[in-house]
């Protein structure tokens, strides 16, 4: 056994702990966990733990279900918000086929390769998220409700953010947990608050991403508060978002920043957005994965709706924020909170990395409000829009090669086959908005 796995072990008992969860995440982006105890746990650490993978969405047919979970030591972590007593840790896991093969289906494998693909190229992503969500109270069985939790805006203090308890010891929760918090503060829409952590590896930061969504809920209900990541609860009002904030380095420099180009961004940079823009359309659906995300991404609500980029304004799609030197970024504004981290992370890396191969250059940058934009300034800006709904997207998705280049052909069909359900199933119902038009109309 290597030194990882025995200073786990060790942990483990200095630190008293009685439950180990072994979590992972299944296409949809769902934290899964099977726990063990500390006398399984040796096994455990050498893949040696089995569960039914068919009950797993996306996952293996109930013919070949036997798959196998094997921990990263890199992830353990005490939770803090369980007793100390009979404590509680996690550790989360690569899935195994039983002949010892990683499973083409597990997201943090699929993300592990097109890294190593951008290792063997050099270059290593750093990956920054900024985290929205909404809290909501909760009725006296602690189910969600409704209600939300306060009427403040953007920056409001307390009395006015009812939430800020709650996200103080968020807050706290996560720098026990090794996160490097940047900000927090409410955010525009009532009930509405975000917290961002320090930008990572992208690898270590999907892994926090999943760490961080497992927090702030179970930290919520302490508040008896129930707190959502879904894109768009309220009409009228912005949505939540996961804007990706990223950059490549080589040789441990920001490949991204040469300070003798036009706004100092390197041509690798260019490259690397023009593969993200020429994907746009393919990434959609990952980014953006429910019915719901398409309701945030209209206009007026700081959510991009065209495919186009800018050096600061925050309607286009891509956003170059104005610090330079080492931390020069692009931030892609598109993706939700609830995509998988590890799937859509994988696929912006693709894109972009085609972007740098194949010198693919973007369009000229767009500096106005895209959302007040003329007929005859799109037209002349030759500007496309981003899907305006789940299935568009998924069609889209299907006929991007690189799309399932970068998944793998498993999550790829999955994927496809469980988002196509989803829309089915919402298209065959009549919604309340259908009723109050026609009824009496027609």
């Amino acid at each position: 056994m290597d030194t990882k796995k025995k200073r786990v072990l060790e942990r483990v008992k200095e630190e008293g702990i009685e439950f180990i969860r072994l979590q992972f995440i299944d296409i949809f982006g769902m934290l899964k966990s099977v726990n063990v105890t500390p006398d399984e746990l040796e096994d455990a650490l050498e893949g040696n733990q089995m569960f039914d993978g068919s009950s797993i969405d996306g996952y293996a047919r109930i013919n070949e279900s036997d798959q196998c979970l094997l921990p990263d030591p890199d992830t353990f972590q005490v939770m803090p918000w369980r007793p100390k007593e009979m404590g509680v840790a996690r550790m989360i896991c690569d899935v195994y086929n039983t002949d010892g093969t990683p499973f083409e289906g597990c997201p943090r494998t699929q993300l592990k390769k097109v890294l190593k693909e951008a290792a063997d190229l050099g270059y290593e992503l750093n990956m920054g998220p900024e985290g929205e969500f909404f809290l909501f109270h909760t009725d006296e069985k602690g189910r969600p409700t409704f209600d939300i939790h306060d009427h403040a805006g953007y920056f409001d203090l307390s009395p006015i953010d009812n939430g800020e308890d709650a996200r103080r010891d968020i807050v706290l929760t996560m720098k026990k947990m090794g996160f490097q918090i940047e900000a927090s503060h409410h955010e525009v829409a009532p009930g509405q608050h975000e917290i961002d952590f320090k930008y990572d590896e992208a690898l270590r930061t999907a892994d926090k991403w999943v760490t961080f969504r497992d927090v702030v809920k179970n930290i919520a209900k302490q508040h008896d508060l129930y707190a959502t990541f879904m894109p768009k609860p309220f009409a009228g009002e912005n949505g939540s978002a996961m804007h990706c904030n990223q950059s490549l380095f080589k040789d441990g420099k920001n490949i991204f920043f040469d300070p003798d180009k036009e706004y100092q961004l390197s041509d690798e940079a260019l490259y690397y957005m023009g593969g993200l823009l020429k994907h746009a359309k393919g990434l959609t659906a990952l980014g953006n994965p429910i019915i719901n995300s398409y309701k945030r991404l209209r206009p007026g609500y700081e959510a991009p709706i065209n495919i186009a980029w800018s050096n600061k304004n925050r309607s286009t799609l891509i956003r170059v924020p104005a610090r330079r030197g080492s931390s020069t970024r692009i931030e892609f504004r598109s993706p939700d909170p609830i995509a998988n981290p590890y799937l859509i992370y994988a696929a912006m890396l693709k894109a972009g990395l085609e972007g740098i191969k194949h010198k693919i250059m973007p369009p000229q940058s767009v500096e106005e409000d895209v959302y007040n934009l003329t007929a005859k300034q799109r037209a002349d800006l030759e500007l496309e829009y981003l899907p305006r709904d789940l299935y568009v997207a998924l069609k889209e998705m299907e006929k991007d090669p690189l799309i399932e280049e970068a998944i793998g052909s498993h999550c790829f069909k999955r994927f496809l086959e469980g988002k196509y359900e989803e829309w089915n199933e919402y298209a065959e119902q009549v919604h309340q908005w259908e009723i109050d038009n026609y009824l009496k109309k027609y």
